[in-house]
């Protein structure tokens, strides 16, 4: 899909437009108070996107991740950093949730809506990526029972 972008730009220009998106949003939210903080973000998120595609030809760790140029190693990292972000998000639903619920039960949608949409994230996860049955190549059989080596 992003092939045709060199994979030193693929996320700084990513990040660049979840910027400009973002200050696109606050330019919708009307009147003409909001224009000087519009263009604040978007010169921003320029700004950073034009910092994170010199970054990311820098040869180091941070280099590597940006350009999308990483080992294994940092893809590991990579993944284990989002698998926590996830799950500090999870909690901070169910927090958040619970005190709202305790406090002002009509907000507490926003809550309940990031609650599911999290612990949906980590379900299917768990069925994309393994858990439950073993799958039928891996020798594992159901039918024929063996007898534990170390029992007696």
């Amino acid at each position: 899909m992003m092939s045709f972008i060199p994979p030193r730009l693929r996320k700084p220009l990513l990040r660049t437009l979840a910027g400009l998106v973002f200050a696109g949003a606050w330019a919708l939210g009307g009147g003409q108070e909001r224009w000087p903080v519009t263009i604040v973000i978007a010169i921003t998120a320029l700004g950073q996107g034009v910092i994170r595609y010199a970054w990311a030809g820098e040869d180091t760790d941070e280099g590597a991740l940006l350009g999308s140029r990483a080992d294994e190693r940092q893809q590991l990292v990579g993944q284990k950093a989002l698998a926590l972000a996830g799950k500090i998000a999870l909690a901070a639903a169910y927090v958040g949730l619970v005190v709202t619920v305790a406090y002002k039960r009509a907000d507490a949608w926003p809550f309940a809506v990031m609650f599911v949409i999290t612990g949906f994230g980590y379900m299917l996860g768990l069925s994309n990526y393994g858990s439950g049955e073993p799958a039928a190549d891996d020798g594992v059989t159901t039918r024929h029972h063996t007898r534990s080596p170390v029992s007696w």
